[in-house]
Parts: C-alpha cells; sequence; structure tokens
C-alpha cells in the first residue's frame, strides 16, 4: 500500500540501551550490500539514520525535538517532492529544498496544529522566516554530516550548501517596557473566569507571565521545572532553581510580585501556598482536568501571546498604538530581553546579569545595555534645548 501523503515517519530516538540494533542487522541482507563493509552505523534506511542521528547524544531534549520536527518534514519532502533517497540527493535537490520552505504549497499548510497522526496534519502552518529556514537547515546538513561520517552515505552534498543568511543586530530590540508589562500583568490578573478551569487557567496564566518577567528564564527552564524548585531557605530570601543550556544548574531570585503570583495559583488548584524541595510536581500545570500534567513548552508560549494580545486592545483603547504594535509582536523570549534590558538600564551590575541569564559570554550579556528608542530621543531634544537656552 502505497503511504499517505504526510504519514508519520517514525523518528523516535532510540533508547540509550537497545537490543534492536541485532534485530535490525539479520533483515533487510540486499540494503546491506549498498553500504560499505566499514560503516560505523546498523541503519539500513533514511528513517532509521535519522533516528541514529537524533538519538546519538549530541542533542539535548529540546534541541532534539526540534530536530525530529524538521527531518520528518525534510524526509517527507524528499519522498513527495523529490522522489528521491537522501543517497540520491545532491547539491541542487537541497538549494531547491531550502527554497521551498520559503513558500510551501497549500496542500503542505494547516494554521491549526493538529496531532501527527491525525489525517488533517500538515507539516507546516505557513511560509518560514528567515530565522527559522537557518535552522530547519542546520538540521538537515547535521543529519548529511553523521550519515557520511558513518558511512551510510559516501558522500555529502549539504556541505557545498550554504547557510540561510538572516539579519543580525548587536543592540537588543525585541523587549518590553515596563509600562507594557504592567499592562500585560493587569490583563492577566483580570481576566473573567466562570468556572474552576478558568480560574485555574487565569491564575496560572499570570504565574506564568509573572514567573518569566521577573526572571527572565527561558521558556522551556521554566515549563521544564517542578513546584519544589521555589523555595526559600529561612533568611526571607526566595530561590527558583532552573536547569539552564548544557544541563546548567542556575538559581534565580524570586521576588515579592512573582512569589504571591505563585500562592494564589496553588491556592486555585486547591494546593497550600507552599511546598516542599522534593515536591516533583510540574511548576507549570495544565487547567484542564483534575490530573497535574504539566504543560509544553509550545502551549505556555500560546499562552503568553494571548495575554500580549488582550493587552494590546487595551492598549488601543488607551489610544497608545505603539505600545499595541509592539505588544502584538511580542512572544516569551521578549520577556527574557525586558527583564535584561529594564535591569541593566536601572543600573544592575554587568556580571550580576550574566549570571541571572546563564550566559556563556558577558559580551552576550552587554547586548542588553542600551536605552530605549524613547528614552535617547528626550535626551536628545532636552540636549538641543539646553544648549539653545544657554546660547
Amino acid at each position: 500500500m502505497q503511504p499517505k501523503k504526510f504519514d508519520v515517519i517514525n523518528l523516535d530516538p532510540y533508547p540509550a540501551q537497545s537490543d534492536g540494533a541485532e534485530q535490525r542487522r539479520q533483515r533487510d541482507i540486499d540494503a546491506l550490500r549498498t553500504i560499505a563493509e566499514d560503516a560505523m552505523t546498523d541503519a539500513r534506511t533514511d528513517s532509521e539514520i535519522a533516528r541514529e542521528f537524533i538519538s546519538h547524544g549530541e542533542l539535548g531534549p529540546k534541541s532534539m525535538a526540534n530536530t525530529q520536527k524538521e527531518l520528518f518534514r525534510f524526509l517527507t519532502w524528499c519522498r513527495e517532492e523529490a522522489g528521491k533517497s537522501l543517497r540520491q540527493l545532491n547539491v541542487a535537490d537541497l538549494n531547491g529544498y531550502k527554497e521551498f520552505l520559503k513558500s510551501p504549497p497549500q496542500d503542505w499548510v494547516s494554521t491549526t496544529k493538529w496531532p501527527r497522526n491525525d489525517p488533517r496534519y500538515r507539516p507546516f502552518s505557513g511560509p518560514l522566516s528567515d530565522a527559522s529556514r537557518r535552522q530547519a537547515m542546520i538540521a538537515v546538513k547535521g543529519l548529511f554530516a553523521y550519515a557520511t561520517h558513518t558511512g551510510y552515505l559516501r558522500r555529502d552534498p549539504a556541505a557545498l550548501v550554504k547557510h540561510v543568511k538572516t539579519a543580525s543586530a548587536s543592540r537588543i530590540t525585541r523587549y518590553l517596557t515596563s509600562d507594557a508589562l504592567n499592562l500585560a500583568l493587569s490583563k492577566a490578573a483580570a481576566r473573567e473566569a466562570t468556572t474552576p478551569a478558568a480560574v485555574r487557567r487565569r491564575e496560572r496564566d499570570h504565574f506564568l507571565l509573572s514567573a518569566y518577567i521577573h526572571t527572565g528564564a527561558r521558556l522551556n527552564e521554566i515549563v521544564s521545572a517542578n513546584m519544589g524548585a521555589l523555595y526559600t531557605e529561612g533568611n526571607g530570601r526566595w530561590w527558583l532553581d532552573v536547569l539552564g543550556k548544557g544541563n546548567k544548574p542556575r538559581r534565580l531570585p524570586v521576588p515579592p510580585e512573582m512569589l504571591a503570583a505563585f500562592r494564589q495559583y496553588r491556592f486555585a488548584y486547591g494546593m497550600t501556598p507552599h511546598t516542599v524541595r522534593s515536591d516533583d510536581t510540574p511548576l507549570v500545570l495544565s487547567s484542564r482536568g483534575e490530573a497535574r500534567v504539566r504543560i509544553t513548552d509550545e502551549a505556555a508560549s500560546d499562552a503568553l501571546k494571548a495575554i500580549f494580545a488582550e493587552a494590546a486592545s487595551a492598549a488601543d483603547v488607551m489610544g497608545d498604538a505603539d505600545m499595541a504594535a509592539t505588544l502584538r509582536q511580542a512572544s516569551a523570549h521578549w520577556l527574557r530581553h525586558s527583564m535584561l534590558t529594564n535591569h541593566a538600564n536601572n543600573g544592575v551590575q554587568l556580571k550580576t546579569l550574566q549570571e541571572t541569564a546563564g550566559h556563556a559570554s558577558i559580551a552576550t550579556t552587554a547586548a542588553y545595555l542600551h536605552k530605549t528608542d524613547n528614552e535617547r530621543h528626550d535626551e536628545i531634544l532636552a540636549s538641543v534645548g539646553t544648549s539653545k537656552n544657554s546660547t
């Protein structure tokens, strides 16, 4: 039977300890003859080498999930559009895929994110930005490099494909002012909630927004934490332990506003105001049902975007079109930029911000040291006025 266009391609990572290698070694004898005798892989198909690449130990959990998504798209394209296997692809084909990502055909697109095993599932929600195309091609180039290194492929055409160029900037511009953040917080706290689930969602989302505003943590760092990660050592200081890039632990100061939101959030879920360090209940819970289930990074991101949209509408009503436009563009990562930028402008030491952000290089943190455009505008005009008065 011919596969349907977007049938699931199994790209689940192999277990660290697996007896599947011996089973795979016994099948597809004909395919074995096409692979060099000194190959360092048991893979016999493109999907198998992709699974090996995903599970070879060099990718973190989030990178692994993103790579699965990108390689599913790519291998589906190989089958449905190029009609070729990895061994048959050339440089022109891969450059063609790079262009394909700019504007996937309509039958590849759905604005609703259906589960991958749903017949309505589509690989794309629309054209990819240059930054997303770059990440997609990094995953593809990584697969080809791995497949070549292990002997599954004899050559690596992807090595001759240039990375997608993206606009770069030395200064951080994706941030929200204190006024915009306060408006978003007030809208999140004042949401109408007529059912227990709606109350849980309101308090959860208010805490989520407060947590990102006050800690500057990365999206996954808070979503993957547990309740016991928010604690005090009895000296009046509260902390949140997170696991950053490279599995590096970091503890972040928790201010009173975030702690109050945390207590209210737990109360809405029928929990006591505080917990113990050993509590492994997910820190960010689904508002549906009684089971205490962790939400996904994507769900957390969508929840924050919904708050930003409500705050943008409120800014429009206030007549602040600039704030409204900024809020409509905002995402979860903007809150990380906002925390660092606002603290830098308020005189917090660069080294302190570097440690809080978990930046490997202080130069990365230094990119957040700048005034807002409105502040620079006002200072320049004030300086012009002073010069005129002194003449």
